[in-house]
Parts: C-alpha cells; structure tokens; sequence
C-alpha cells in the first residue's frame, strides 16, 4: 500500500474519532447537568417542605388549633367525668349500705324479740309510716322503777305531753321517750306500775333488758339497737331523768352536724382508772388500762350524749360482740376506738345549774343541758328541775319556732 493511501486513511479514521469524541463529550456534558439538576432540586424540595411544615406547626400552637391537643383535652376532660361518675357511685353505694345494715339491725332485733319472747315484740313491730318517717333525733331518757318522781318531774318542765308531744315528732321530726327494761320477775309488781304510767302517758319505750346499775352498758347497747331498729333519725341522744334539757337548743346543735355520718357529741372527759374497791366509779378491769394511776382515753360524760345514725348501727349490729365496762360512758367511748369517728366536745351539754346555766342564758349562750357535777346530776332533781327549768329553759317559743 502506497504512503498516500494510508495517510487519507488515517486522516478519515482521525477525523471520526473526533467527531465522536466530540459527540461523547456534549454527551457527558447533558448527562452532568441533567444530575446536577437532580441533586440540587431534591434538597431544595425537601428544605421547602420542612420549612412549610415547621411553619405550620408554629402557627397551629400559637392559634391553639393543634388536633393533637384538643384530643389530649378531650381525653383529661373524659377522665375527670369518670371519675366523678365513680365518686358518685360510691357515695350512692355507701347509702345503700347503711340503709341495708339498719335494715338487718331492725330484723335481728325483732327476732331475738320474737325468740325470747320478750314484751317489747310489740314494739318492734313499726308501722309502715314510721318506717318511711325520716326524725331528726331520738332522745331516750334513761331513768328506773324507783324514779316516777323525777319522770314526772321532767313531764312538768321541758318535755313536751299529749298533743305536744305529737306535733313535735309530726313538726320537728324530734321522738322522746323515757327508757326502760323490765324487772328480775318479769310481769310483777313493777313492771305493772310502769305499763299503767305508759297507759296514761304513752311516753316510755321497754326495752328486753333486765334492770340494775351495773347493767348500763348492756342497757345501753340494747336501747341504740332498739331505737334504730324502730325510729329511722339523724341522731340518737341519751339523757339521764336527772337532767335539764333545752329540747329546741338540742335539736340546732345537733343539725349543724348533719353532715358528718360518724359523730360522737358530748362533753369529752378522761377521768382517773379507779382501782380501789368500794369506791363509787369502781373499775374492776383497771389492769387495762395501764399502770394504776392512769386515766381514760376521751369519752363523753354520761349524763348526755347523742351519736350518728352510722354508730347506733354499729352498735345494734355488732352489739353482741361490744365489751361492757363498769361505766357505761366508758363502754360507748371505747366502741368507737379504732373507727372514724369525729369527736365534738361541746360544753353546752354540761352547764351546771344557777347560776351558771342563767348567767349563760342571758348571754345569749343557751345551754342544751344543766346538771350538778357534784351529783352527777340536778341534786333533788325532782324538786329543783322546776326552778333550773324558769331560770335556764329556752321558752317554749324557742322550740317550736326553731328550724332544723
């Protein structure tokens, strides 16, 4: 082959491989571009949807529209509704309760009565209307075979009789009876006399208990189970028959304490463990209590005392399993321990007579109760109630206008 022909054919062979190199190379150039534009777009795209979404965000705490919150609200909002709901349930339930246990209190009542045999089966068959009738209070006057002076003593001054006595039970919702067991014979002589005086007055409730002084504590309990198995009341006050008693200023004392469905009211003391015999107020379980010298834990004096419906039905429930000391206010003070039970030391409830009860009264400070501390109540109270009565009583006004 000649040097002229091999010259054109690498002049033709040069001259194509430039044109693709040429062409490869705009080739690369439009490839680069086309991923440069690719990788700078994706980012700006991204960086512009992060910022709207940030911006979004923003604006949605500050409006306050976020949905994410409103749902969280809206699920606080359910669960406090709920848990009202549950409170008022419980509440509701705990109605119940204490209705169901004065329920079986009344049918144990009636029938240990109807088992025994006792005279008070009679009366712890209540009507219908009672049964539906909500009182205020009970008021049961302890007192004994030997003290008709002193019933009829407290008869002439601050209990109401006949129609009176109607009215207030019917009008202020207030029951008040004398309270009493039944002799060591039952039917004899004294537990006549007692059926012809409540043939005349209607005013005294028997209770199945054999009467005695060492017998407080168990006449005690039984008189609570009686009275709450017969009266459905607020509150349940004992009074012994040698104490004056303002009867309108009583019921407002206690009505400030509705409220409460564990309260035990009266003149809180702690007195000495007596361990000697043959003094009065003798404690034959001193041991408990203690080394000798020691006192008692806080109990109500037992000259008047009222107590919440909840606690009458804690005693007529559990009566038969309560421990009975020497003194009754002792025996009602320690049934409480260990329940919660709010405690009210009113001194009202143990005024002592004139001067001191109508020096009170003048004042404008009523006394619900007057007695001799000395005689651990009114001293001859049969002869002296009267004069306690005109110089420390309410008036009789003050009852009936009273509002519970």
């Amino acid at each position: 082959m000649s040097w002229k022909s091999r010259g054109a054919e690498s002049a033709s062979k040069s001259a194509v491989s430039r044109k693709w190199t040429i062409l490869f190379c705009i080739g690369c150039f439009c490839a680069g571009m086309l991923f440069s534009d690719r990788m700078w777009s994706v980012p700006e795209i991204k960086g512009i949807a992060r910022t709207a979404r940030h911006e979004e965000e923003t604006l949605q705490l500050v409006s306050g529209c976020d949905p994410t919150i409103k749902d969280v609200e809206h699920e606080q909002k359910d669960v406090y509704g709920e848990v009202s709901k549950t409170h008022h349930a419980i509440h509701t339930l705990d109605k119940k309760i204490s209705n169901l246990e004065m329920e079986l209190a009344a049918a144990r009542a009636a029938q240990e009565s109807i088992l025994n045999g006792s005279p008070i089966a009679e009366n712890l068959k209540i009507p219908e209307t009672r049964k539906k009738r909500k009182y205020l209070m009970v008021v049961g006057i302890n007192t004994a075979f030997s003290s008709r002076k002193r019933r009829d003593s407290v008869r002439a001054t601050w209990m109401p009789q006949g129609d009176k006595r109607k009215k207030l039970e019917e009008e202020k919702g207030i029951v008040i009876r004398f309270v009493i067991g039944h002799s060591a014979t039952s039917g004899g002589i004294l537990d006549r006399a007692v059926e012809a005086e409540d043939k005349k007055h209607g005013d005294i409730l028997r209770l199945d208990h054999v009467e005695g002084y060492l017998e407080l504590s168990a006449k005690t309990k039984i008189f609570f189970a009686t009275a709450v198995a017969s009266w459905d009341a607020d509150f349940y006050v004992k009074v012994d028959d040698d104490v004056h008693v303002n009867i309108g200023t009583l019921g407002a004392t206690l009505a400030r304490h509705r409220s409460n469905p564990r309260v035990y009211i009266g003149c809180m003391k702690s007195g000495p463990v007596l361990a000697r015999k043959g003094v009065r107020y003798h404690e034959p379980e001193y041991w408990k209590f203690g080394e000798e010298g020691n006192k008692y834990f806080r109990h109500a004096t037992g000259q008047l005392y009222a107590i919440s419906k909840d606690l009458a039905t804690y005693i007529s429930i559990n009566q038969h399993v309560l421990h009975k000391y020497a003194n009754e206010d002792v025996s009602l003070g320690s049934w409480f321990i260990g329940l919660d039970v709010e405690q009210i030391d009113d001194r009202r409830l143990c005024c002592g007579t004139p001067p001191d009860c109508e020096w009170k009264a003048q004042a404008g400070n009523v006394c619900v109760a007057s007695f001799d501390w000395s005689c651990s109540g009114i001293c001859k109270s049969s002869e002296r109630i009267k004069e306690v009565h005109r110089r420390c009583g309410e008036g009789e006004n003050a009852l009936w206008n009273a509002v519970f």
